[in-house]
């Protein structure tokens, strides 16, 4: 008798089904740039020369409403101190948002059109690259006025070759050059550039180029 009633108890016990509640993760909301700074408010300054004035007056709609509407960071100009001025608001989605305006304007106080700067707000593998003609080779008088030559060619025939080859964008500002673009174009341009200053024919350059991007062309 005491067997069954253990056997039934057995019974009983196995028939209760266990109940397992499903864990569930917690959804957290992604910070704001306001809250990872802690409420601190974060300032970039660009000094603008007296050459870049001018031109910064002009396209200064087409510098400003990109970087106030769509990246929602405050900028200025201060006439006084001739800088252009940027904070981070409360509603500015992203604190990085703040170093592309800098590079933005950056740019185009170096010589880009704002047409080719503002590339540097909408794609986060571009950078700017300067170089001087006396780090590649030590030249004075007409032998740094013909490396500039041969660097921008007859109506800046050559520049805009290397340029269109490379996907980049060159701006040649007295024996100083800047270089827009992504690492691996910058890399290309600027071989190109150094073989130009060095004495290279533009022929013998353009050849080279050729082979470089068709090479390019097929790793991508």
């Amino acid at each position: 008798m005491e067997s069954d009633k253990g056997a039934a108890s057995m019974e009983v016990e196995e028939a209760i089904p266990t109940e397992t509640k499903p864990v569930t993760k917690p959804n957290f909301k992604p910070l704001t740039a306001h809250e990872i700074s802690d409420g601190q408010v974060q300032f970039r300054k660009i000094y603008i020369p007296r050459h870049r004035y001018t031109p910064i007056k002009k396209a200064w709609m087409d510098i400003y409403t990109p970087i106030y509407d769509q990246m929602k960071i405050d900028i200025r100009m201060n006439v006084k101190t001739r800088n252009v001025e940027m904070m981070t608001r409360r509603d500015t989605p992203d604190i990085s948002n703040l170093q592309k305006c800098a590079d933005f304007v950056h740019a185009f106080v170096l010589g880009f059109d704002v047409i080719d700067a503002i590339a540097l707000l909408r794609m986060d593998e571009l950078y700017v690259d300067s170089f001087e003609i006396k780090d590649v080779k030590t030249l004075k008088g007409e032998h740094l006025s013909r490396a500039i030559g041969r660097l921008s060619g007859k109506g800046g025939k050559t520049r805009f070759a290397i340029e269109n080859s490379t996907k980049t964008r060159i701006v040649i500002a007295d024996s100083k050059i800047h270089i827009l673009g992504s690492f691996a174009n910058i890399k290309i341009a600027r071989d190109s550039l150094c073989s130009l200053i060095l004495g290279s024919p533009a022929g013998k350059v353009y050849s080279k180029l050729r082979a470089v991007t068709a090479r390019l062309a097929e790793r991508f």
